[in-house]
């Protein structure tokens, strides 16, 4: 049994993997698309929010059709459909054609991020579920910051329009596998209604209040890290080779701090969110004011563990909130995290113009802060309600 979940912890973070690196590539190779399709960097970026935005409302349609239908049946299509709009997006020849594959590509992504975490939290027990959560997770981000390093290898010595070529490739490949080794899992209703489905999410204010702070985790994180690969190349000068492995120290901050969620949650007890709110503060506060390249890498690192520490312990929350309806549950966190990645990247794009892109990041940090301290509120209380009822 142990074996089972391990190997399709390892398919699913493959593919998550795979999946958000063809959506973090973008942050270095925004560059080369603008100057490519003859665009402004705040046109390309158009791209971005087209992919978070169709991410965001289509986990709405795939959270519920995964209770009823099998999280693996909704988890093959999109792995499949994911894959060919990656590579169509590859052959984008204006800004329209690379909106609409994006968009695609997002709406096709809706059914993996959301249905993969709710396939695994309901794998795994109360003890064992952030552990396993915040491992997918890791992946999927290293997933994100190990592509603005590939991407940047391979926009530096090709074209980007390989770069979402390959991914394509590298995701229809494990389509196959996922359509070969995964079992069917089992329904968990047996009608399908999204109004009924939402009923219940809704009206518990207690998982809706999580699921908002969701939102603004979205907001600051995604929103800020599309343009990290500029502002990257603004304070230091460097090729788009050398940001996108600077920048894969975001990815390496996510997979440690996967790992070491648990035990550091089990260490710091209510003060563990508020730690991730400081860090996070702090890293986005060195990204905003600091030039050295070793204190961008640490920045870098310390954002992704901030990250990290926040979105598995939201993510555990709201599933154990809503146990026996898990991949809606995640539809809803995933829409509010992407729809607000998508708003943040839109209106830093404004902010972009206006006060310079150091004013993201700073402006970030002090959201970030807040969400943490926010959060640890939120989560210290559901903890307590929930010793209560044991005992």
């Amino acid at each position: 049994m142990k074996d089972k979940r391990n190997k399709m912890l390892l398919t699913l973070g493959m593919l998550a993997f795979l999946t958000n690196g063809d959506n973090y590539a973008a942050a270095p190779l925004l560059l080369r698309i603008s100057q490519d399709l003859g665009l402004e960097l705040q046109q390309a970026a158009l791209s971005v929010t087209a992919y978070m935005l169709s991410f965001g409302l289509f986990t709405l349609f795939f959270g519920p059709l995964s209770d009823r239908f099998g999280k693996v049946k909704i988890i093959r299509i999109a792995a499949l459909g994911t894959a060919l709009f990656s590579i169509f997006g590859g052959f984008a020849y204006n800004l329209p054609t690379l909106i609409v594959f994006r968009a695609f590509n997002g709406a096709f992504g809706a059914g993996i991020f959301p249905v993969t975490l709710a396939l695994v939290g309901q794998s795994y027990g109360d003890e064992e579920r952030q552990g396993a959560i915040g491992k997918v997770m890791g992946l999927m981000f290293l997933g994100g910051a190990t592509a603005t390093a590939l991407g940047g290898i391979i926009s530096f010595f090709g074209s980007w329009r390989m770069v979402y070529i390959i991914y394509g490739i590298g995701e229809l490949i494990i389509a196959a596998v996922i359509f070969k080794t995964l079992e069917v899992d089992e329904k968990v209703v047996n009608k399908l209604s999204f109004l009924k489905a939402y009923k219940a999410p809704l009206s518990n204010y207690r998982f809706m209040r999580i699921v908002i702070v969701m939102f603004f985790v979205g907001f600051t994180v995604f929103g800020s890290f599309t343009y990290s690969g500029k502002l990257l190349q603004n304070l230091t000068g460097f090729t788009v080779l050398q940001v996108g492995m600077i920048l894969s120290f975001f990815g390496l901050g996510t997979v440690l701090g996967g790992r070491i969620a648990p035990k550091a949650k089990s260490l710091l007890k209510h003060g563990f969110l508020v730690t991730a709110g400081i860090l996070g503060f702090s890293a986005l506060h060195i990204l905003s004011a600091m030039s050295n390249v070793y204190l961008l890498c640490i920045a870098l690192f310390g954002f992704g563990m901030a990250f990290i520490f926040l979105q598995s312990t939201l993510i555990s929350t709201a599933q154990a909130k809503l146990p026996k309806m898990r991949g809606t549950a995640m539809s809803l966190a995933s829409f509010n995290m992407f729809v607000g990645g998508a708003i943040g990247t839109a209106v830093n794009g404004k902010i972009l113009a206006v006060s310079g892109i150091n004013s993201i990041f700073f402006y970030a940090s002090f959201i970030i802060l807040v969400v943490g301290l926010v959060a640890a509120v939120f989560i210290a209380r559901f903890e307590m309600r929930k010793k209560l009822a044991r005992s």
